[in-house]
């Protein structure tokens, strides 16, 4: 299993490497184009923004653990275990449920989003603009990752508890702190 993990793991970092390279040569092509050929090429701009969108949601769904998140925690790390217990549940929960109940909204749209097509990129392969449903289509792999993700945290508090290591600062004691008084701490 940690084989496949491992396996995974490097895999999506690798594609978001990739999407990051790709949209910084296009970048520099975008710059090239403009101050060395005088003359811009349209395409850059859009493909540059593609990507961006196309960074944002894979590596969210994929790359950015829980720890990585920005959290609002005192609250959540003052209360007791059985509380954190509770709170954790229901936040997971609820991501789930937020999720699930505009799956169906959020694809209806992107689905719509087949009959725009791109102003300016197009398919190598076939010449054709690209539909912007083809774009969009990552935030639904996000969507199903996320809530894969957060239905497999729900149950892991349902049968461990709270997950308090998702909560600590690296370096962090959590020990009250030392009074010192010159070199040594009382």
């Amino acid at each position: 299993m940690r084989f496949i993990t491992r396996w995974f793991t490097r895999g999506t970092e690798f594609i978001a490497a990739a999407l990051l390279a790709a949209m910084f040569i296009t970048f520099l092509l975008q710059i090239f184009s403009r101050y060395v050929l005088v003359q811009p090429f349209g395409w850059t701009l859009e493909l540059c923004l593609i990507l961006w969108v196309w960074i944002v949601f894979f590596g969210n769904a994929f790359l950015v653990r829980e720890r990585d998140q920005v959290t609002f925690d005192i609250l959540y790390l003052a209360a007791p275990r059985r509380i954190r217990r509770v709170l954790a549940l229901i936040a997971a929960g609820s991501i789930v449920a937020g999720l699930v109940w505009s799956a169906y909204p959020t694809w209806d749209y992107v689905d719509w989003m087949k009959i725009r097509k791109t102003t300016t990129v197009r398919n190598p392969f076939t010449g054709d603009k690209i539909p912007m449903r083809t774009i969009f289509s990552i935030y639904i792999v996000f969507m199903a990752a996320v809530g894969l993700r957060y239905a497999w945290r729900f149950v892991d508090v349902w049968r461990n508890g709270p997950p308090d290591a998702d909560h600590e600062l690296p370096g962090h004691e959590h020990g009250p702190p030392a009074i010192r008084q010159g070199d040594e701490a009382v």
